[in-house]
């Protein structure tokens, strides 16, 4: 059997066949292993129907406790991220926005309702809103040209154009929903305090 030689031929072997010999003791390694592997998956399946009908009624009978802890989560988990991964680029953006959109909800929330702060929290939020709107679609482009080659016209590779392609979606995308859910909560502070509802 070939799962069983000795190591002095293992080193006499091409790479292909070493390759194999090692491929074929795996797999009597984890011989019998099919039935619980399947266990697994119909597991996560499952596990993935239930969590995802239990967010859905969450959603449907406590929209505002689904929407901010949603939020709460978007906003701080990538912190985590971000610092255990050393991702500065992320990091100094997020804290920008974070400590902008602070002052604004700050403003926003404050009673009574200064004059001025119903303008700054629709230009804060409009600007978010264009930034995060033109990062997603020149990121979505670029990642389209990519595919269809056009990185070649400019002597980009492939990979290097890909991953700006798939960072600007990414952030478009983020800060996009970001701002978005902040501007909610703010809109609805500013009319519960001026009387709306």
């Amino acid at each position: 059997m070939a799962g069983v030689q000795p190591q002095g031929d293992l080193l006499k072997m091409s790479h292909r066949e070493n390759w194999k010999v090692q491929h074929e003791r795996l797999h009597v390694k984890h011989r019998g292993h099919e039935a619980m592997h399947a266990e697994m998956v119909l597991i996560l399946i499952a596990t993935l129907v239930v969590a995802q009908i239990v967010l859905v009624q969450w959603k449907q009978r406590h929209n505002r406790s689904y929407n901010l802890v949603t939020l709460l989560q978007m906003w701080v988990v990538p912190l985590y991220f971000t610092m255990k991964l050393y991702w500065w680029r992320f990091l100094s953006m997020w804290g920008m926005f974070s400590v902008i959109t602070s002052y604004v909800v700050f403003r926003a929330t404050r009673k009574p309702l200064s004059c001025r702060t119903p303008r700054m929290v629709y230009k804060w939020f409009l600007l978010i809103y264009k930034l995060s709107y033109a990062v997603g679609v020149i990121g979505y482009l670029t990642i389209m040209f990519t595919m269809f080659g056009f990185n070649v016209f400019f002597r980009i590779k492939a990979e290097d154009s890909m991953d700006v392609g798939v960072v600007m979606l990414f952030y478009g995308l983020y800060y996009g929903v970001m701002g978005r859910d902040f501007a909610e909560i703010c809109s609805d502070y500013m009319a519960s305090t001026i009387g709306y509802y």
